[in-house]
């Protein structure tokens, strides 16, 4: 009985690491690709200079820190390793932080896209570099007050009757903050931020399609803003349904085994957690006509380079 116990526990276990690998190589795709984007966006004047790049790039740092904290936090959760408290309560804040950073910055670049359709003479001094470098100063600070929060609602975890400092479950936001009034702050915060987000957007998206009518709007331009708009309500969505990840998977977890959650989780991970992540380097880089050839020549040559004998550089990427 006890050998199938451990044949049993093994398998467990050799199934959880087989799917914890499976993220591991799609993630370390798109932060590849997410590093070259960023790289591409620091490499030339126009992409510094510009506005909405300057918002794009903090929308995709963003997204890559985030996608990089999520899959060391999924790989804690599918393999139960424990940590202790202070490593946990840096991964859980900084999560927090990065993960409301993204819906407030498409709020600033759906008003660029708004004030470029509708008031296309005076967006010049409307948008100016120091107001795109301020409000990302903005957004930072708004999204760091959830950090003080969480620092003061620690105190409800009773830390002082504890003979270690690694935590006893798995490093979570469940288990850091315990208590009702952590979990009702984070819920009016999360509900709070993406519906204000939801409404700006929307605002923004019905702004240009009403304008798009007028005779004196460039047509051209109305049409890209209300596409790029419409991308921007859709990774709002994208992010609010990561923000479902774990909810949906405790009530699932109520009903099932453990195998099995592994397997729903490396789904829902891979769909509402990953792919939102990755969708602004897929969406900016490859539709927009001045990123494009930029990155796809930072990305052959980056491949190239590691594919070629001795780490040389080839002819076609050494001068650009």
């Amino acid at each position: 009985m006890s050998n199938v116990s451990v044949l049993s526990a093994d398998r467990s276990l050799l199934e959880r690491v087989m799917f914890c690998s499976v993220t591991i190589v799609p993630c370390c795709v798109f932060l590849f690709v997410n590093c070259t984007m960023l790289f591409s966006l620091r490499s030339k004047a126009v992409f510094r200079d510009t506005c909405r790049y300057v918002l794009l790039y903090n929308l995709l740092f963003t997204d890559t820190v985030q996608l990089a904290v999520s899959q060391v936090l999924y790989i804690l959760l599918v393999l139960s390793l424990r940590i202790t408290y202070p490593l946990c309560g840096f991964f859980i804040t900084l999560n927090r932080i990065i993960l409301r950073i993204s819906p407030v910055t498409l709020v600033v670049m759906s008003f660029d896209r708004y004030v470029a359709v509708c008031y296309p003479l005076r967006h010049a001094t409307i948008v100016t570099m120091g107001k795109t470098r301020g409000a990302i100063c903005v957004i930072w600070a708004i999204c760091s007050v959830n950090v003080f929060s969480h620092i003061s609602l620690l105190r409800e975890n009773p830390f002082e009757g504890l003979n270690s400092l690694q935590i006893k479950r798995v490093c979570s936001v469940e288990n850091m903050l315990q208590g009702p009034v952590a979990a009702m702050f984070d819920q009016v915060y999360e509900f709070t931020l993406f519906i204000s987000a939801g409404v700006a957007v929307s605002f923004s998206y019905i702004g240009v399609l009403v304008a798009a009518r007028s005779s004196s709007t460039d047509k051209v331009s109305a049409r890209k803003a209300h596409k790029t708009l419409l991308l921007h309500l859709v990774q709002l969505g994208l992010s609010l349904s990561s923000t479902m990840f774990k909810p949906v998977l405790g009530v699932i977890s109520q009903i099932i085994d453990s195998i099995t959650l592994v397997r729903i989780s490396v789904l829902f991970y891979v769909c509402v957690v990953m792919l939102p992540r990755c969708l602004s380097s897929l969406i900016y880089g490859l539709g927009d006509q001045t990123i494009r050839p930029v990155l796809l020549h930072h990305l052959t040559c980056s491949v190239s380079t590691r594919v070629a004998p001795y780490g040389r550089r080839p002819a076609t990427c050494r001068h650009k």
